[in-house]
């Protein structure tokens, strides 16, 4: 199921931006912003074709973690379509970031960030960029929004409103950059909660589908994302006394600026009086199908994992992930995210930022 396919039968409002868009100087930056169903992708998909068949190079910046057109999920997608297409999920990403979870709450700075650092990559190799956002704009989500404006610097902002709901946060900007207000169309489609599950779904099974097993060492990457890896190794002898005090069978143990992180578990029921402050253990079924983002030496993601097995006394990370031999090759960093799917595409849940 994919929610926007591309139709040349539109308002006639977006013609008008369209031939704006196509008189402006070049390069030129392009931000969409709107509600949920509001028909950004939509209108993604209809500006990027018709800019193709005027011979512009288009680069677009799929934003939209929590409903992803551009595989993978999860990323934040940097595509250069080069032929016309029906929609977004039939082009292939030049680039990724990873965010690690399809809720922007919590995760801003990697929004903000993998944005930023895709727009200027984009920015000297197409005439124009449209970035396509999340549906988040109330509460936090305005700040977001306010905060990518200021850090890309678009030369448009297309905002799509079905009233004012807009207006607050592209005030400051209106003598700086050119707003264009239009109104949502009404045969715009809504798609329930469920709906969106299942969609997401659909794009998880299949990005992961001919996927097979990579066991990597510990030493042989650099692992980001969890407290656990921060700092220093714990010395057995900490590791002894620990066990003894709690009663715990320790798998891992850290410790960084006198505050130790703990992955164990419990070899007693009994109560313990703990402050998390000094020491923070982890049950190791949080890692259970864990999505991970592969990075390469730029920082750019080339593809996701799902964290099947950590082997703690091995020191090996056991992770099921669609990329090639070629491309684990690339592979410097192993970044946990925060969000737990296994490969039929189940969503199992997200986790809170600082619980692992």
């Amino acid at each position: 199921m994919n929610k926007a396919y591309y139709t040349a039968e539109v308002p006639e409002d977006r013609f008008e931006v369209l031939n704006n868009l196509k008189d402006s100087q070049k390069p030129i930056k392009i931000v969409l912003l709107g509600g949920v169903d509001s028909g950004k992708t939509t209108l993604t998909t209809f500006l990027a074709n018709e800019l193709l068949n005027s011979g512009f190079k288009v680069a677009i910046i799929d934003c939209d973690i929590g409903q992803k057109s551009i595989l993978p999920p999860a990323t934040i997608s940097l595509a250069f379509p080069e032929i016309n297409f029906n929609n977004l999920y039939e082009i292939k990403p030049y680039k990724s970031y990873f965010v690690g979870s399809t809720a922007p709450i919590q995760f801003f700075g990697e929004m903000i960030t993998g944005t930023k650092l895709l727009c200027d990559y984009a920015e000297d190799k197409a005439d124009v960029v449209i970035v396509d956002t999340t549906g988040l704009i109330y509460g936090s989500g305005a700040d977001l929004k306010r905060m990518k404006i200021e850090m890309i610097k678009p030369d448009i902002i297309i905002a799509l409103q079905k009233r004012n709901e807009l207006r607050q946060i592209l005030k400051p900007f209106e003598n700086k950059i050119r707003v264009f207000y239009l109104k949502v169309y009404e045969n715009a489609k809504s798609f329930s909660r469920e709906e969106r599950k299942e969609i997401r779904a659909e794009k998880w099974k299949e990005y992961f589908k001919n996927s097979k097993i990579y066991s990597i060492k510990f030493d042989d990457v650099i692992i980001s994302g969890t407290k656990i890896f921060q700092g220093e190794k714990i010395l057995e002898d900490e590791k002894y006394l620990l066990e003894s005090i709690f009663k715990w069978k320790i798998l891992y143990g850290s410790k960084c600026e006198g505050r130790y992180t703990i992955v164990k578990r419990d070899l007693a029921n009994m109560p313990r009086q703990i402050d998390k402050n000094i020491l923070y253990y982890i049950e190791p079924e949080r890692f259970n199908n864990l999505i991970v983002g592969l990075i390469d030496g730029e920082g750019f993601c080339i593809g996701l994992g799902i964290l099947k097995a950590i082997d703690f006394e091995n020191e090996t990370l056991e992770i099921l992930s669609p990329i090639n031999e070629d491309e684990i090759k690339t592979l410097r960093e192993i970044r946990f995210g925060r969000i737990r799917v296994n490969e039929n595409g189940e969503e199992l849940g997200l986790l809170d930022r600082d619980l692992i």
